[in-house]
């Protein structure tokens, strides 16, 4: 009922209260229950922490010190199209890991395996990728990977180049060279906006 947002569900929640305050930024993206079919029952507002939340985005995507880099991480890009294309002519750096690193690496024709990617935003991977010298961006995607044949905590795993992902395996987390391109990177940077892991974090090996 929560991930559907049904409207009986979103209705129960309303009977339990006279005003709803969402406070959940991380949250406020997903079309739940919690997040959107309440509100259909009860006078809502946003809190104070998402208030200050969205000021300290706001700031930081509008007057960033430089050098600024944003970090992606996390499953989909399609969770990130819209603040991709924002952060393409703000940034100094991008920087893509997680699970949406896949679908930019198949996007520029790399083997990756069993690991989650997008296909129908393929072109769209390309065309952040191709507008990033435009911008004068300095895109930096992982050079290896952590990868292993299941999500499950046992599976063994091993680090591999990005060049040589086989057709079973899953990308699991980033690799040491890329953690240490990213730190480099990172070093001269003012300002870091970072959204969604690098790895399958849950999974303590992938942390």
């Amino acid at each position: 009922g929560e991930e559907t947002n049904d409207p009986e569900f979103a209705s129960e929640l309303a009977s339990l209260a006279e005003i709803y305050v969402n406070d959940a930024f991380g949250c406020s993206h997903r079309h739940h229950a919690s997040t959107v079919g309440v509100t259909k029952y009860l006078p809502s507002v946003s809190g104070l922490l998402m208030s200050e939340e969205i000021n300290m985005l706001g700031d930081t995507l509008e007057s960033p010190r430089r050098p600024f880099a944003a970090i992606l991480g996390g499953a989909k890009t399609s969770d990130k199209l819209g603040l991709l294309e924002k952060l393409i002519s703000s940034v100094d750096i991008l920087i893509i890991g997680g699970g949406m690193a896949a679908t930019f690496l198949k996007a520029q024709g790399l083997e990756v395996g069993e690991s989650l990617v997008e296909l129908e935003y393929l072109p769209f991977a390309t065309s952040i990728v191709n507008n990033t010298d435009p911008h004068g961006v300095n895109l930096i995607l992982p050079v290896d990977v952590i990868v292993a044949e299941s999500f499950e905590e046992t599976t063994p795993h091993r680090t591999v180049d990005v060049t040589n992902i086989m057709p079973k395996s899953r990308i699991m987390d980033i690799g040491p060279k890329t953690i240490s391109l990213i730190r480099k990177s990172l070093d001269p940077c003012k300002t870091v906006l970072w959204n969604g892991p690098m790895g399958v974090c849950e999974i303590p090996a992938f942390s």
